[in-house]
């Protein structure tokens, strides 16, 4: 009687055993595979977090997920990489701001310059002419490569905080002395053979000037 109780309580361990092994197998997934989900998802996370969500159409060109930059390997998107590119995003604004008071001061000049050109004749009109024409084509080179460090920076680590900002105000600005520039420019190719326009030329000169000089300001306090 003893020795068939102890066989049925082997029999019914042995079978408890099995039948827990059975359910842990097909119930809980391997340790492995949940160590691997957890590593895709923290691999995702980080991948996210590199990069704003916003960009500038001329950064997501250069520094997107699928920018010319990470599509040719030039600049692979990664912690260290994005370490990098950040101290090469405040290289270039701080040369952006380095050429925005260039620009300005060329723009002041220029102002001086086509004051004296409106009511000047003869040869001196002829010398402030070629002089107006230099430093046109001086801040106009300035003007481009100023845009172009700020544009085609590397994107920051954040996205920018809601809210009205100096840095928004900047850009804002920007749009508009940036149309200014254009103006001015196509009104200037036309002034020779239409004198008339003389007036709109100076009103967007004038107006670019006071746009971009407000953005410098902007950008400083």
């Amino acid at each position: 009687m003893r020795t068939r109780m102890i066989i049925t309580l082997l029999w019914l361990g042995s079978f408890s055993q099995t039948w827990a092994q059975t359910v842990s197998a097909d119930t809980i997934p391997p340790v492995e595979k949940t160590d691997d989900l957890l590593s895709d998802l923290d691999d995702s996370t980080s991948q996210q977090a590199l990069l704003p969500h916003k960009m500038l159409f001329t950064q997501r060109i250069f520094w997107g997920p699928k920018g010319l930059l990470r599509t040719t390997n030039l600049a692979p998107l990664t912690p260290e990489g994005r370490e990098k590119e950040l101290k090469i995003r405040r290289t270039m604004l701080v040369s952006h701001q380095v050429m925005g008071f260039v620009t300005l001061a060329g723009f002041v000049a220029q102002g001086l310059v086509g004051a004296k050109l409106y009511h000047a004749t003869g040869d001196q009109y002829g010398r402030l002419q070629n002089v107006h024409s230099s430093l046109a084509a001086g801040i106009n080179l300035t003007y481009v490569t100023t845009a172009l460090l700020s544009l085609t920076a590397p994107p920051k680590l954040v996205g920018e905080r809601r809210g009205f900002s100096s840095i928004k105000l900047h850009q804002y600005l920007g749009v508009v002395h940036m149309a200014g520039m254009l103006a001015t420019n196509i009104l200037a190719s036309s002034i020779e053979n239409h004198p008339e326009l003389k007036p709109y030329h100076r009103a967007a000169a004038y107006t670019t000037f006071g746009a971009f000089a407000l953005s410098v300001i902007a950008i400083k306090f």
